[in-house]
C-alpha cells in the first residue's frame, strides 16, 4: 500500500455517512496528509428508510460533527423525542381500558444524591402514582404534548433530556453533505465483486464505474446484504430468535388529520397479539409500523392488525414489508474489514438501538484505528466490546417482553424462563429484593443505564419488596416533600415549555 492510508466505506445511508463524517472529524481529515476516506455509494444497496427514532447520545454526535441543530431539524423533518409510551404490554386491552407506562429519557430525580426509588417502592401500590410520573417531570411534560426545550435555548441543550424522530433518507443527505465538507471522497457506482487475498483479507473491490478500489481498511455499511463482511467471515452470525421472537415489520406513513394536529414527543409502542406497533410523529406525517413474529401470525394477519390500528380499510395506505433476523456478528472486525450498522447486526426496532450501535462502533473505530502497523490489531478488543454491547441490549429488550401477563402464545412464550437469558433471570431474582443499581452494569458495555431498567420494571408493575428493610429508609417525610416538588415542577413546566408542534414550527420558520 502507499504511505497514505485509505479507508473505504461501502454503502451510504445513515450507517455509511455517519461513519464517514465521524471518522473524518475524528482524524481531522481535511488537513490530514496521510489518510484518505472514500465512501462508495452503490445503487443496489438500498436504505431501509422507514423513519428513525434515536437515543439522546445522538445529540452529542451531531454536536461533535458540527451540525447545527435547527438546520438538522429542518433538513430531516425531525421532531423531538422524550421517551417511549408503552400501551397494552402488561395486559391485553379490556374494552376501552388500556394499561400504559412511560419510559422517559430523563433520569429519576435525586435529592442530595439520595434515591427516591425506595420511597416510591414503599408506598401503597394501590394509591401511588405511576413510577415515571412520581420520579421525573418529563412524564407530565410529554403527556401535555410539550417540547423538551424552548426555541431560544442553545443547540442540543434544554431543561429535559431528549433525542429525535427523523426521516432516515433525509438524515443520510444531511450527513453526506457534512462528510463531504469534512473531506470525504464520494464515489457512486455498482459494487460488482469483493476480491480476497491469500490470507482471506480484502485485497480490493471491483466496481463498474471505478474499476478496482483498494484500501487499508474496508468498512461494510451495506446493510442486511453484508456485502463485505459476509465474504470475509460468513460463520460468526449469532441468532437470538430463541430470545427475541419478532422477525418482520410492515411499515407505512400516514398524514395528519389536519396541518396543526398535535405531535407526540415520544414513540408510541402498542402491543398486539404477536408483537407491537410503533407510531412516530414526524413534522408532516406519522410513521407507523407493525412488528411481529412470523412464527405466531402470518403476513395477512399482521397487515390486518396494522390497518385496524390506523382505523382504515386494508389497501388504503401504501405499505412496505421488512424482514430481519434478530442477531449479530460475534466477529464484526475481521482482518481489514469492519461491519457497522445492519451488516453487523440488528435486534429489532424496540428502543431505537440501531443508531446507538452505529455510534458505539464508530467511536471505537476512531479510538482504536492504527495509523501504522497491522490494521487488524484492535479487532479482538473491538469484537469483545461490541459483542458484550449486543448481548446486553438483548437482555434489556427481553425485559420488556418477559414480564407481560398477556395470554396470547407469543407473550406466554416470552414469559417462559427457558427463553430468558440466564443473566436476566439472575438479575430479576435480585430485583425482587432491591431496585436495579449502577453496580449491576459495566458502563462501557451498556447502551442503557440502571434507571432505564427501573422504568421498564416498575412500568410493568414488577414487585420489589423492601418491606423488611423499611427502617433503612427513614427520610419518609423529606421524600414526600420531594415527590410534591416534582409534581409542582412538572405542572409549571407544562405551562412554560411550548407545545411540541409550535416548537417545531418556530424552528422551521426561523430557517
Amino acid at each position: 500500500m502507499s504511505e497514505k492510508r485509505r479507508i473505504l466505506i461501502v454503502g451510504g445511508g445513515t450507517a455509511g455517512w455517519l461513519t464517514a463524517a465521524y471518522l473524518a472529524k475524528a482524524f481531522g481529515l481535511a488537513a490530514h496528509q496521510k489518510l484518505e476516506i472514500v465512501l462508495l455509494e452503490s445503487p443496489q444497496i438500498g436504505i431501509i428508510g422507514v423513519g428513525e427514532g434515536t437515543f439522546p447520545t445522538i445529540r452529542t454526535t451531531l454536536h461533535y460533527l458540527g451540525i447545527d441543530e435547527a438546520a438538522f431539524v429542518r433538513g430531516t423533518s425531525a421532531t423531538f423525542k422524550q421517551g417511549i409510551r408503552f400501551i397494552d404490554w402488561l395486559h391485553a386491552p379490556d374494552g376501552d381500558r388500556h394499561h400504559r407506562f412511560f419510559h422517559p429519557f430523563e433520569a429519576p430525580f435525586e435529592k442530595d444524591g439520595v434515591s427516591l426509588v425506595p420511597y416510591w417502592l414503599l408506598q401503597d401500590p394501590a394509591s401511588r402514582p405511576p413510577f415515571a410520573e412520581a420520579i421525573t417531570i418529563q412524564n407530565r411534560v410529554a403527556d401535555a404534548k410539550r417540547g423538551p426545550k424552548r426555541r431560544d435555548e442553545g443547540d442540543f441543550t434544554g431543561p429535559l433530556n431528549y433525542a429525535y424522530h427523523f426521516d432516515a433518507v433525509a438524515l443520510a443527505g444531511v450527513l453526506a453533505e457534512r462528510a463531504r465538507n469534512l473531506g470525504v471522497t464520494h464515489l457512486q457506482g455498482t459494487l460488482q465483486d469483493v476480491i480476497l487475498d491469500d490470507r482471506g483479507a480484502i485485497d480490493h473491490v471491483l466496481t463498474d464505474d471505478h474499476g478496482a478500489l483498494s484500501a487499508d481498511m474496508f468498512i461494510d455499511c451495506s446493510g442486511f446484504r453484508a456485502e463485505l463482511i459476509g465474504r470475509v467471515d460468513a460463520q460468526s452470525f449469532v441468532s437470538v430468535r430463541d430470545i427475541l421472537f419478532t422477525d418482520r415489520a410492515i411499515a407505512c406513513k400516514v398524514p395528519y388529520d389536519r396541518p396543526d394536529a398535535p405531535i407526540e414527543s415520544f414513540t408510541i409502542a402498542t402491543a398486539h397479539e404477536a408483537g407491537w406497533t410503533w407510531d412516530i410523529g414526524l413534522e408532516g406525517a406519522r410513521g407507523v409500523g407493525c412488528v411481529y413474529s412470523s412464527d405466531h401470525i402470518d403476513d395477512d394477519r399482521a397487515a390486518a392488525i396494522l390497518h385496524d390500528y390506523l382505523g382504515v380499510a386494508p389497501g388504503t395506505v401504501a405499505t412496505r414489508h421488512i424482514t430481519f433476523d434478530a442477531g449479530y456478528r460475534r466477529r464484526q472486525w475481521v482482518k481489514n474489514c469492519v461491519a457497522v450498522g445492519l451488516s453487523a447486526g440488528f435486534l429489532e426496532p424496540l428502543e431505537s438501538t440501531g443508531v446507538v450501535l452505529i455510534e458505539a462502533a464508530i467511536g471505537m473505530i476512531a479510538d482504536l484505528f492504527p495509523h501504522s502497523g497491522p490494521v487488524e490489531a484492535p479487532a479482538r478488543r473491538f469484537n469483545e466490546l461490541m459483542t458484550a454491547r449486543y448481548e446486553n441490549i438483548v437482555t434489556f429488550l427481553k425485559l420488556h417482553y418477559c414480564l407481560s401477563r398477556r395470554p396470547e402464545p407469543f407473550w406466554r412464550a416470552n414469559a417462559d424462563p427457558a427463553t430468558i437469558p440466564e443473566r436476566l433471570r439472575d438479575l430479576l431474582e435480585q430485583w425482587r429484593h432491591r431496585p436495579p443499581g449502577r453496580f449491576d452494569f459495566i458502563l462501557d458495555l451498556e447502551s442503557f443505564a440502571y434507571f432505564n431498567y427501573q422504568y421498564i420494571l416498575y412500568g410493568m408493575e414488577f414487585d420489589t419488596d423492601l418491606a423488611g428493610g423499611r427502617s433503612d429508609f427513614p427520610n419518609v417525610e423529606a421524600a414526600a416533600r420531594t415527590f410534591t416538588r416534582i409534581r409542582s415542577f412538572g405542572e409549571r413546566a407544562t405551562q412554560e415549555l411550548p407545545p411540541h408542534r409550535e416548537l417545531i414550527r418556530q424552528i422551521n420558520d426561523a430557517g
